[in-house]
């Protein structure tokens, strides 16, 4: 053999060697990916003497151990899902009952000084006019004057109606209107079975708005203005306070009259008896009046002005 002959030999020996290795290498490559060539540096062998597979079946793959701890994935929350919480139960506060008012007898008057919301009726057939300037007064929506009471009865005639007055000029519903008609919003006529009851919602009216009230005294035939009340309780709080008399101001002062006795001056204190005495069933002679006859009128304020504390 030529030295020529020996050369390629032993090239050709080199390069079979170099593809040996390479497939070699291939192959232990091969190896580890499928797992075949045993457990890689650092993870645990088989457990001795641990079953590797059913009795008499077909072996299965060996279970091995990591030897580090496994770190959960927190699985990211779907689009449009609730997240879940749970609830905190709310604390139920707790309600302590308001305190029983003590039940103690009562002074109210709206009026201070009675004489300067005075009003004497100018002619006898005024007292209509006179208790509805006096009201207007007490709120400060008036004057006394003799001008503005000949003005209110003067207009009588837009207010009105046979319903309620069948002898034409004032009845009460012509007197809630009268006042209206001067800025005294939400005055309404009510009718009661009983003098206490009357008394009662008058005196709840007075406290609640600060305001008077129209009594149709002398059977309907005559006018008074309450300002005030005694009681045995406060009828606001108790439903069954006794009205043991009234603060009135009585437009017919200083006159006397021939069936009813000398008027008082104002701001006097009505008691119970003159109450009885004053302040009875409406009864007119010019006829009936369906709903009314046989029970008490007033002329009721119910929008606040300036409510007694």
């Amino acid at each position: 053999m030529t030295a020529g002959s020996n050369r390629r030999a032993t090239q050709r020996l080199a390069l079979g060697l170099a593809a040996l290795g390479l497939v070699g290498v291939m192959l232990g490559v091969a190896a580890i990916s499928t797992g075949v060539a045993g457990p890689l540096p650092g993870a645990s062998a088989p457990v001795a003497g641990a079953a590797t597979g059913p009795q008499g079946g077909e072996a299965t793959a060996p279970t091995t151990a990591p030897t580090t701890a496994t770190v959960p994935v927190a699985t990211p929350a779907v689009s449009g899902s609730v997240p879940v919480t749970t609830a905190v139960p709310t604390p139920v506060p707790t309600v302590v009952p308001e305190p029983t008012p003590a039940r103690l007898p009562v002074d109210v008057d709206i009026v201070r000084d009675h004489a300067s919301v005075f009003a004497h009726e100018r002619k006898n057939t005024w007292c209509a006019a006179a208790g509805v300037q006096m009201t207007l007064a007490v709120l400060g929506l008036g004057d006394t004057s003799s001008a503005l009471q000949r003005e209110i009865q003067g207009r009588v005639h837009r207010w009105e109606s046979y319903a309620d007055s069948h002898n034409g000029r004032w009845g009460p519903v012509a007197m809630a209107r009268a006042l209206d008609a001067y800025g005294a919003k939400g005055y309404e006529v009510r009718t009661y079975k009983t003098r206490q009851g009357a008394l009662s919602d008058a005196a709840r009216a007075i406290e609640t708005t600060g305001a008077p009230v129209i009594l149709l005294a002398w059977r309907g035939a005559h006018t008074w203005v309450m300002t005030g009340f005694r009681a045995d309780a406060d009828p606001a709080v108790f439903s069954d306070a006794k009205i043991g008399g009234t603060y009135i101001l009585d437009p017919w002062y200083p006159d006397v009259s021939s069936i009813w006795g000398r008027s008082d001056r104002p701001g006097t204190f009505q008691d119970n008896a003159e109450m009885v005495r004053n302040y009875l069933p409406w009864k007119r002679p010019e006829g009936k009046y369906p709903g009314r006859d046989g029970r008490f009128l007033a002329v009721i304020p119910t929008v606040a002005v300036n409510p007694v504390d």
